[in-house]
């Protein structure tokens, strides 16, 4: 197999990205204000109280529900972006880099180090322009432990994605994942 590329099938020259369409909805000052607030209250690890991060999140635009738990070293891109239902549980080191909108619906489970990831570049395009797709978890959702939801996939109702895995589709309701990309395995059923 020939590992050189020819000229013809182009080069990447970062040079010439441009992501100026793209607004993350807030000013440079909302902006700067969350970068402390997230650095001092959420991603430092010696925070650990769920109701001061709650208020600090409505109060940057957030939707958040009753009885929300968020952990140490969580990591919120933009809050005014963000929708979280009831009785959810953010586990530590949980990335949130939601450059669009992620809905999270009643009683999901976004464990350890758990990432929702709603960029991405275009790698067959030589200026790797960015690509948003929005998230949704719908209620009862499990995001198992270091696995990762990419861009525009809908977990439906009582989906799991298991420890590891790499959600790059949508999951069905009722549905274990696993993998990379992550595949159906059997049901889940809830007692």
């Amino acid at each position: 197999m020939n590992n050189i590329l020819s000229k013809s099938q182009g080069e990447t020259d970062l040079s010439t990205y441009d992501n100026s369409w793209y607004s993350p909805q807030a000013g440079s000052i909302k902006r700067l204000l969350w970068y402390c607030i997230n650095a001092l209250f959420f991603i430092n690890p010696l925070n650990p109280v769920s109701s001061v991060k709650v208020v600090l999140l409505r109060m940057f635009g957030a939707k958040v529900g009753r009885g929300v738990t968020i952990k140490p070293t969580v990591n919120i891109k933009y809050p005014w972006l963000l929708e979280i239902g009831d009785h959810v549980w953010i586990g530590e080191k949980v990335w949130i880099d939601n450059l669009t909108k992620i809905y999270i619906g009643n009683n999901v489970c976004l464990s350890q180090g758990a990432m929702l990831l709603t960029g991405n570049h275009n790698y067959k395009k030589r200026t790797f322009d960015l690509m948003v797709g929005s998230i949704i978890l719908e209620d009862g959702v499990w995001v198992g432990a270091q696995a990762v939801v990419c861009p525009g996939v809908v977990c439906r109702t009582h989906s799991v994605l298991a420890v590891g895995s790499v959600a790059v589709k949508n999951l069905e309701s009722y549905g274990i994942y696993q993998g990379n990309p992550a595949q159906w395995m059997r049901g889940r059923s809830v007692e």
